[in-house]
């Protein structure tokens, strides 16, 4: 096991590198651009939503936020898209066995049959989210049937409303810290004994990690993970661009690589 994981570090360094090869390599101080400063890097092809086929496919959450109108980022659950899941794919790829889809994400509304037919979704900012009772009562049934959810991009008391949105699909779910860095989803392909260690790209909040266990039973899987006031798809949509150095682009690459290996194996 020890071995594996020493080959699969020094292939996601090698991989982050072809990475960078698809952006400019303009120096950025880390966490001081804002979004017309970083370097954008070429455009990206991806297709749209694409039939069901056995392979690992990065499901982006659509939400409704209330808002009538969204700044040149888009809304709020579309941010990071689509560098962020085309990078992150083409780690995973790389480094692991699976065989995900590279030419984007399928974006599903929590009310999506669809949803179904795949074990992991993932939330950006999570702190504009809001539901129908519908789509709370077909997100309820998705993690009940095996389904895993990564929350990610927020911060500050944009947690407050993940907590409350959560009850809203599972009432009664208790939130519990995975700060210490024991739970087997820190050791599920790479080892990340300290997760506290990685910082936030920006915010200046210390990070935090939290889940929710099925039926609050801590013998039993997680079904949700938060990576609170952090947003670990920014490091993988600018990276190789200098936006943050080479060593905390990797980082966040194993953050969710152990994510999705923890929920295929669990």
């Amino acid at each position: 096991m020890r071995a594996s994981l020493v080959l699969g570090s020094a292939l996601l360094a090698a991989t982050v590198a072809s990475v960078s090869a698809l952006a400019r390599a303009t120096p950025q101080r880390f966490g001081g651009a804002t979004n017309d400063q970083r370097p954008a890097g070429p455009e990206i092809d991806v297709q749209g939503n694409t039939p069901y086929d056995g392979r690992f496919v990065f499901i982006r959450l659509r939400y409704q936020t209330g808002w009538g109108r969204y700044g040149r980022q888009g809304p709020p659950w579309s941010h990071d898209y689509p560098r962020g899941e085309v990078h992150f794919t083409r780690i995973l790829k790389d480094v692991t066995a699976l065989n995900p889809r590279l030419d984007g994400s399928n974006i599903l509304s929590l009310d999506d049959p669809e949803l179904f037919k795949y074990p992991i979704a993932y939330m950006c900012e999570p702190g504009f989210w809001t539901m129908t009772q519908k789509e709370a009562e077909n997100f309820r049934a998705y993690l009940q049937k095996g389904g895993f959810v990564i929350f990610d991009d927020f911060r500050g008391p944009h947690w407050d409303n993940l907590q409350a949105q959560m009850q809203l699909v599972l009432p009664g779910a208790r939130w519990v810290s995975l700060d210490d860095g024991t739970h087997p989803i820190w050791h599920s392909f790479f080892e990340i004994p300290k997760p506290l260690a990685l910082d936030a790209p920006y915010g200046g909040l210390p990070p935090s990690y939290w889940g929710i266990y099925e039926n609050n039973d801590p013998t039993r899987r997680l079904i949700a993970i938060a990576n609170v006031n952090n947003d670990i798809s920014e490091y993988w949509e600018w990276s190789g661009t200098g936006y943050a150095p080479v060593n905390i682009d990797n980082e966040a690459y194993k953050y969710g690589i152990n994510y999705v290996i923890y929920a295929y194996t669990h």
